[in-house]
């Protein structure tokens, strides 16, 4: 197997002794003089990931969700009405609100310190640990300030209370000079926190994306329509930041929704067509005061769905507890709905038949939740799940009763997706299915809309993260997208019964539809093109490699017919004033940097992390547009006038992916002379 533009990828050490070298002798003394104790904040900033979950650009937003999570508690508790996040120019940051303000008289245990400094510079201090101050809180270890203040090169904060401001400033978490009076104030109240994340910890090429800033501005909006944040950010640092295609990031905004998630989910709909009329939305109280929920969820007819989650309105994309109750509730009630009016096909309905596909936005309310890890992205609470599940049940057997051909319409729905769901467990092929059933493909599938498979093309690629800027990239008339989950089966060592329990593959198979092996059917392909898209490095190059065997293995047809193809997406963008160009990877960023830019003046240069860190207008400029992208062919010599060719080709997938890791080592022994410049 080869592709039509040779490239040779090192992946071999030099010299293979250097790895059985034995580690170098450490001394065996060990006593107390060699335990540390870290003190303040300087866990922080030695291990920073515990905190906030790595130094990568999504880790430094986290700075910015916890000053957010802050303010937002204050406006829930009924303190604040508006919020402000401004981006300045240098690397700075402020968020503001108009709530209490931080105390800032003396702490009765640290007497020498004001309130406001011990919660800038002590781990585990606030006021969220009993229910006496924040009924409800999206801080409960008493760590997101002063984390803040630990990674933050330089750090401002101004506190108005009683008609005085106070301002403080602090140094890589360090008080750069005690809290003082900084005059009368009248007419406001509240808290202001400004930093500039440290380059120490984030890199100098750190920046902040005005995209994800304003995406989670949004979203607090969203959750509690109390509150009013008032956006801005100055026109030279948004650049060509864009919400989605077409739809840039604005400059100044206040962002106010009295539908709350209601509003969220017509704006995420944006008029697309639902099975229901109506959304179920709504929102509750528990019993004796335990907090409340509130959500919204619709079922689109194209079947592209998603599910956004919060706890105390702090986004929990992991899920959790909250999420497996509102599954559990709606699925009840829907199954009790098809047993009221007869409908004995109820039995087969499974939560993944009712949401999947879904739009939905669940926002919990619950004193002191229990979260995994300090990032707070998985809400693992079973009390939480009882009172979401119970209350969500409830609330949608009312829905149902009360609209019954909202009912009808989608107990139909959920049971031909069930029953879907069954045959394709049985079949072993799948034609091409019309427009309106494209709903009944995998779950992940975002199909195209055009019918014939003529001009079509599906894009392969690792993980949710990656799919959804795909499927905001993509052409929709003619481009589908399936994200598969991690690496796939290595099919060349794995035995057919694994291979037919492997759920990822069986996915892949029965979105392309012309089954395998001896059961290919060219005539029943659904794409004319399959288009496999990967990260640009060492991780993205093993996928590829897993699933061209598994087209090599099962669909040599599909490669001798010309419809297998890897895409190309850039490793690096490189930037000097208005002009942009993208390197495949380091030896064409080099040819670029010489031929294009001269060696004259500085070129900025960035390297992606993956194809979910890319902008979705990059991704489709650069990877995805049928008029500026590039593609690479994936052939296989021809068996009968090639034959030679063809047998080694056969020997080469055997050597390297097959079950004698034997041949394996033979050929990293036989190659290794030969490897240089390694990205491992």
């Amino acid at each position: 197997m080869f592709l039509r533009a040779e490239r040779r990828i090192s992946i071999i050490p030099a010299d293979m002794a250097d790895l059985f070298k034995k580690p170098p002798a450490r001394s065996s003394n060990y006593s107390a003089k060699d335990i540390e104790v870290l003190e303040g904040l300087e866990p922080v900033r030695r291990r920073p990931g515990m905190y906030i979950g790595g130094t990568d650009e999504r880790a430094m937003h986290h700075l910015v969700a916890e000053l957010l999570d802050n303010a937002m508690d204050e406006a829930v508790a009924g303190h604040a009405d508006h919020i402000a996040i401004e981006v300045e120019a240098d690397g700075w940051l402020s968020v503001s609100d108009n709530g209490r303000g931080i105390p800032v008289d003396p702490h009765p245990k640290f007497k020498n310190k004001s309130a406001l400094e011990v919660i800038l510079t002590t781990l585990h201090s606030g006021g969220k640990f009993s229910d006496k101050v924040y009924h409800t809180a999206g801080g409960l270890h008493g760590v997101g300030l002063s984390v803040v203040n630990a990674l933050a090169e330089a750090l401002e904060v101004e506190v108005a209370r009683d008609r005085v401001l106070w301002r403080q400033t602090y140094k890589r978490g360090k008080p750069t000079g005690p809290l003082k009076k900084a005059g009368a104030v009248s007419n406001r109240r509240g808290t202001m926190v400004r930093f500039r994340p440290d380059p120490q910890i984030f890199g100098d090429k750190a920046k902040f994306d005005p995209a994800r800033l304003y995406r989670m501005a949004r979203s607090k909006a969203y959750l509690f329509r109390g509150v009013e944040i008032r956006w801005h950010c100055p026109k030279p640092l948004l650049g060509k930041a864009e919400l989605a295609p077409n739809e840039p990031v604005p400059e100044t905004a206040v962002l106010h929704f009295p539908g709350g998630l209601a509003d969220y989910l017509a704006a995420t709909l944006q008029g697309r067509e639902t099975v229901t009329a109506a959304p179920f939305a709504g929102e509750a109280e528990f019993a004796r005061g335990a907090g409340k929920v509130e959500w919204a969820a619709a079922w689109p007819a194209d079947g592209e769905g998603s599910f956004t989650s919060y706890c105390n309105t702090v986004p929990t994309p992991q899920g959790g507890s909250h999420e497996a109750g509102l599954r559990a509730g709606l699925t009840r009630a829907l199954k009790a709905h098809g047993e009221r009016v007869g409908n004995r096909r109820f039995k087969d309905i499974t939560p993944e038949d009712l949401i999947d596909g879904a739009c939905i936005a669940l926002s919990l309310y619950i004193r002191d939740p229990q979260f995994q890890g300090q990032t707070k992205e998985r809400l693992s609470h079973a009390e939480a799940q009882r009172l979401v599940e119970a209350t969500i049940k409830d609330h949608f057997d009312h829905w149902l009763a009360g609209d019954r051909e909202a009912a009808e319409a989608l107990l139909a729905h959920v049971i031909a997706r069930a029953e879907e769901r069954l045959r394709r467990r049985e079949a072993k092929e799948l034609g091409r299915k019309t427009a309106t059933r494209k709903t009944r493909l995998p779950g992940k599938l975002a199909d195209c809309t055009r019918e014939e498979p003529a001009g079509t093309e599906i894009f392969l690629v690792e993980g949710d993260s990656a799919g959804g800027s795909a499927k905001q990239a993509r052409i929709r008339e003619i481009q589908a997208v399936l994200p598969l989950r991690g690496k796939i089966l290595n099919v060349a060592s794995a035995s057919s019964e694994r291979l037919r329990a492997n759920q990822e593959l069986k996915d892949l198979i029965q979105a392309l539809g012309c089954g395998t092996g001896d059961l290919y059917d060219e005539s029943r392909l659904r794409y004319e093109r399959v288009i496999i898209m990967t990260d640009a490095d060492v991780d993205g190059a093993h996928i590829a490699s897993l699933l061209m065997t598994f087209f090599y293995q099962e669909m040599p047809t599909l490669i001798e017919n010309g419809h297998l193809f890897l895409a190309l997406p850039p490793l690096y963008r490189m930037t000097q004033g208005a002009k942009t160009i993208y390197a495949r990877d380091d030896n064409h960023r080099e040819e670029l940097l010489k031929r294009e830019f001269n060696g004259r003046g500085k070129v900025d240069v960035s390297r992606f992390k993956g194809l979910g860190e890319m902008p979705a207008t990059q991704l489709k400029e650069t990877t995805m547009d049928p008029q500026s992208r590039v593609l690479l062919r994936v052939a296989i010599p021809d068996k009968t006038a090639k034959r030679a060719e063809a047998k080694r080709t056969e020997k080469l997938v055997e050597s390297l992916m097959g079950r004698r890791p034997e041949l394996r080592l033979a050929f990293i022994q036989e190659n290794a002379p030969y490897a240089k410049d390694l990205d491992v």
